[in-house]
């Protein structure tokens, strides 16, 4: 038909560990979640068949239920099986630079919620960093793997650095330009958000164990939440009956951490870290645990939202 011109292509903007990002409009990005999996902040070079549609299907499911808790997000439709419509806001590593009173700009940070003695948090412990008393804890009381905390954990990491790193709270406004009382509203909205996510989770037989969310101030100076979060790759649950039982049962790639712990690999990377040494390149998983890394992402998508996986994305990364 003549006279009429075709949409604007979408504009590739940056490609995160598991998604590339693309400008659809200047108020609207696409997330397209690839099949690719990271740990310690390094990529993997292995693909793990539909990763991303599980993450993009989770992702969309936890969007919809804080519209149901009156909680804002940036999340607007799935316009794919791997693919997620977004409002688009500034990623400055300084929001400074934006003026005095910056809107619609990402919050640099990546804010973490703990309810059970896990993940690092466990590391911390066991190499002295973080004694009881620090995690409310009786002073001396000897810690467990997997005991619930008597209060929830709040800490703040960098977002936009090559490595997260430990943030005090002085330190997250500083690099932020949050005011404290936008920090603690941010905080209770994390604590509404997870309460509702571990009601709508525990008839599945899952516990919420930890995770981090990431926020950004929209246009109306208003904290939202952005990327994505209550999946595997952000989140860690437990299978309950197994907990009752004493055995913590992972449903996160925890155990892909597992693995290269195992193999000596982190230990190497800690190393070069600490020494400012050139980072060792991290290996491939081996075939069998690919397969096993891609049942666990089927299976979560499954017990987080109740509903069953069925494939309608290609397997392969990067999608079109």
């Amino acid at each position: 038909m003549t006279g009429m011109s075709s949409p604007a292509p979408a504009q590739y903007l940056r490609r995160g560990k598991v998604k590339e990002v693309y400008a659809i409009s200047p108020t609207e990005l696409e997330f397209r979640f690839t099949n690719d999996i990271s740990v310690f902040d390094k990529h993997i070079p292995s693909e793990i068949p539909y990763k991303g549609e599980t993450l993009a299907g989770t992702a969309e499911y936890w969007f919809r239920l804080c519209s149901k808790i009156g909680v804002r997000h940036h999340f607007i439709a799935l316009s794919g099986p791997t693919r997620m419509r977004v409002r688009r806001v500034q990623v400055v590593p300084n929001p400074r630079v934006l003026g005095p009173s910056p809107k619609n700009f990402l919050v640099p940070l990546e804010l973490i919620v703990r309810y059970y003695l896990a993940g690092s948090m466990w590391d911390r412990v066991k190499a002295g960093k973080v004694s009881a008393a620090d995690l409310g804890f009786p002073s001396g009381k000897e810690l467990r793997y997997g005991e619930r905390l008597p209060d929830p954990h709040f800490e703040v990491t960098t977002k936009l650095e090559p490595v997260d790193r430990l943030l005090t709270t002085d330190e997250a406004l500083q690099l932020s330009t949050l005011d404290r009382a936008t920090l603690d509203g941010i905080r209770e909205t994390i604590f509404k958000i997870d309460h509702a996510m571990q009601k709508d989770i525990a008839p599945r037989g899952l516990l919420h164990v930890d995770g981090k969310k990431e926020f950004a101030i929209d246009a109306e100076g208003v904290p939202m939440v952005v990327d994505t979060f209550g999946t595997a790759d952000e989140d860690r649950f437990w299978d309950s009956d197994a907990y009752e039982r004493g055995r913590p049962v992972e449903f996160s790639k925890e155990f892909v951490r597992q693995h290269y712990r195992s193999t000596g690999y982190y230990t190497a990377l800690l190393e070069a870290r600490k020494n400012g040494t050139p980072e060792p390149d991290i290996p491939p998983l081996p075939p069998l645990l690919v397969d096993e890394v891609s049942r666990l992402y089927t299976t979560v998508y499954t017990r987080l939202t109740g509903r069953p996986f069925t494939p309608t994305a290609s397997v392969r990364s990067s999608p079109a």
